[in-house]
């Protein structure tokens, strides 16, 4: 499977926004990618998360979904892409991850569990959690893909459980915000994450300014198969999909 990383820089422009997204599909499709990630956010995006994203939120059939689902089949390629998703309730927005398979068809959704509530940040308090807390595995080109947005990524219960779900690839989808010692803590954290689940991660991020770029895909030994810089950029890296299976059967031994 080959497994490709869109490192973009979506701002408040939503319709400038999908235009990145389009590009990024017809980059990975030049490539011959099966599985196409985005980050988190990557419908809407600011330097801090206020008021203005319930504003802009869609449901899940919405605009942004829809063309999502047409880029997907058109291209042939599976997706998971970072959206605001609007409370059907009347509640804040959700920060959800979508994904469709190359078919266009909608593969399934997470709403971010661990919202980023430190040094000074405070996701809660424009941004709902989902209840009840539901860790997703998607099914996306032959793998089954367990999904993380950002935050999620310190939290290592969530991602063992993602592994005891049957996960064989970890997906995570973020906007780290930038700072002292954050681009080493991004490195870190997915290589640990893979390491103790002996998985592949593949963890794609926003690029500055609001982010730090920096996307990569650990190996389920923690060797880095393939890592971006900071600009905008596509990552390709060619993953065998019995990887994870074939390093635990080793790790048992």
């Amino acid at each position: 499977m080959r497994l490709a990383l869109a490192q973009i820089d979506s701002g408040t422009d939503v319709a400038h926004n999908l235009a990145l997204i389009e590009a990024g599909f017809d980059d990975a499709a030049a490539r011959g990618a099966d599985l196409l990630l985005f980050p988190e956010y990557a419908m809407y995006e600011k330097k801090a998360v206020d008021g203005s994203f319930a504003a802009v939120a869609q449901p899940l059939d919405g605009d942004f979904a829809a063309a999502l689902s047409r880029l997907a089949r058109r291209h042939g390629i599976a997706v998971i892409a970072g959206m605001v998703e609007a409370d059907a309730a009347g509640g804040s927005p959700f920060n959800t991850l979508i994904g469709f398979d190359a078919d266009g068809s909608p593969a399934g959704a997470y709403r971010k569990i661990h919202l980023y509530d430190s040094y000074g940040f405070r996701e809660s308090q424009w941004i709902s959690r989902p209840n009840p807390p539901q860790h997703v595995v998607i099914p996306l080109a032959g793998a089954r893909v367990g999904v993380m947005t950002c935050n999620d990524l310190r939290h290592p219960s969530m991602a063992a459980q993602l592994a005891g779900d049957g996960a064989d690839i970890l997906a995570v989808c973020a906007s780290w915000v930038p700072g002292p010692q954050k681009v080493e803590q991004w490195r870190v954290l997915a290589a640990a994450r893979a390491i103790e689940n002996v998985i592949v991660t593949a963890a794609v991020c926003q690029a500055p300014p609001v982010s730090i770029g920096t996307s990569l895909v650990v190996d389920p030994m923690g060797v880095v198969l393939g890592a971006l810089d900071a600009a905008p950029g596509m990552l390709c890296v060619d993953i065998d999909p019995d990887a994870t299976s074939r390093a635990r059967a080793a790790a048992a031994r």
